[in-house]
């Protein structure tokens, strides 16, 4: 009988060697280490899922209809928050799980909580006025460049060092 995954039987994510029994066996792989990325990555949903509640609040409350995004500045401050926030999220979820796989996920937990936190900020301080957007933006904008250029240095150190496992 022919194996069931005829290909080749480990590789590395990150530092870490990972063998393909880990993702075709349900026992295998155990999500324990990750959890806590996990947890931060489902809040980030989470307050991206509010903020998607807030546009809807705010086109009865400002009486823009859709497909409108403009007529009133309240409501555009509302929308662009969340627009915003998802113009971010792919940048930011690829790299802090990026940066847990190679790094360490107790800090990428961490800096994921920092994002959290620069993206309320944010949201309340955009909210009130444009001006006062700054302060979030700036703390979301930092922890995100230390998940992306942490994971990045660390995955160009993994390549090119001889103790690096071969790649498939």
């Amino acid at each position: 009988m022919a194996p069931r995954h005829p290909v080749a039987s480990s590789f590395a994510i990150g530092a870490k060697h990972v063998t393909l029994k880990a993702f075709f066996d349900p026992g295998g792989f155990s999500m324990h280490a990750y959890a806590l990325v996990g947890i931060v990555t489902l809040l980030s949903l989470l307050l991206y899922f509010y903020m998607g509640l807030r546009v809807g609040q705010g086109r009865s409350k400002f009486g823009v209809e859709a497909p409108a995004i403009s007529g009133n500045p309240d409501f555009e401050r509302i929308f662009r928050v969340q627009a915003n926030t998802l113009e971010w999220l792919p940048i930011y979820l690829v790299s802090l799980w990026l940066f847990a796989l190679s790094w360490d996920t107790r800090v990428a937990a961490g800096l994921g909580v920092v994002w959290i936190i620069g993206r309320v900020l944010y949201m309340t301080g955009y909210s009130r006025a444009a001006g006062a957007r700054s302060t979030g933006f700036l703390v979301q904008t930092l922890a995100t460049a230390v998940l992306l250029f942490g994971a990045l240095g660390r995955l160009i150190w993994l390549a090119v060092s001889p103790a690096s496992p071969t790649p498939l």
